[in-house]
């Protein structure tokens, strides 16, 4: 580890990926070839060098350097790895780093739709899903309970963001994803023409008092799924609910209506994934 650098200048450039770029200025929608992200935690930063990204410096509190950060870095390479004590990295980034460790990445280029379901049997499909903390643990699920792939509306948060990285645990990197659509404003709602010219059968996962229980063994016997999950609060657009093959609820009880989106993919994906 001959890279080593002791930060004692809070204002030098190399630091502003950490300190002072914004998610949205990272991403670089102008040059995405030139966008980067943070991973934070030793098992993230794992999985997204095991998935192929490419580190491109570490923020490291002084003492995980020769502990859970040393295989890490060692595996990097020469990259410089920028290292202080805990209370000086809280003050630079603003935030108490997760296991001290911090890895600038670079982004790459992603597959298309049609790519990540060419062999997919069960996959998930996020339509507006704007709370990275809910993105983060839909993934882990969808990884968890046997989806094949993610597809996001662009009206969706950024998967590559701090903090959906740090809820899917890095699962991110492990179950394929790309965008269904290309803009917000163009996309208000799912493609569906595009899920059913790959073969799916479209599922909306909606209140309404017509749907099919979630145990109904149609669903379980069709070849292709794609599970369409909406928005926090708002759920789906009309046009998807409308537009899917099925449309199902989950049963509650206690007088509950729903549960957040989260925990509704959860269920939804071991219920309908086929494990």
């Amino acid at each position: 580890m001959s890279n080593i650098i002791a930060i004692t200048d809070f204002l030098a450039p190399e630091l502003d990926v950490y300190a002072r770029l914004t998610e949205v200025q990272l991403l670089n929608r102008e040059f995405p070839e030139k966008g980067l992200f943070i991973a934070e935690s030793p098992k993230v930063i794992e999985r997204a060098l095991s998935g192929g990204y490419e580190p491109v410096s570490f923020l490291v509190e002084t003492r995980h350097l020769e502990t859970q950060a040393r295989d890490l870095i060692r595996r990097c390479g020469d990259i410089p790895v920028y290292t202080a004590e805990f209370d000086v990295l809280t003050q630079l980034t603003g935030f108490k780093l997760t296991r001290g460790m911090l890895c600038a990445m670079r982004r790459r280029p992603l597959p298309t739709a049609e790519e990540v379901c060419q062999n997919a049997r069960r996959i998930a499909v996020l339509e507006n899903i704007m709370n990275p903390t809910n993105l983060g643990a839909i993934f882990r699920s969808a990884a968890a309970l046997n989806m094949d792939a993610v597809l996001l509306t662009p009206g969706c948060a950024d998967p590559l963001y701090r903090r959906c990285l740090r809820v899917s645990m890095g699962t991110v990197f492990q179950c394929p994803w790309a965008w269904l659509g290309n803009s917000a404003s163009e996309t208000p709602h799912t493609d569906l023409t595009r899920l059913k010219e790959m073969g799916f059968k479209t599922v909306s996962m909606a209140l309404r008092e017509d749907s099919l229980s979630i145990k109904d063994p149609r669903l379980a016997a069709e070849e292709k799924l794609a599970i369409i999950l909406g928005t926090e609060g708002d759920g789906l657009a009309d046009g998807t609910i409308s537009g899917c093959d099925y449309t199902v609820r989950i049963p509650m009880s206690h007088g509950v209506d729903s549960l957040n989106v989260a925990a509704a993919s959860a269920v939804a994906f071991y219920q309908l994934g086929g494990l």
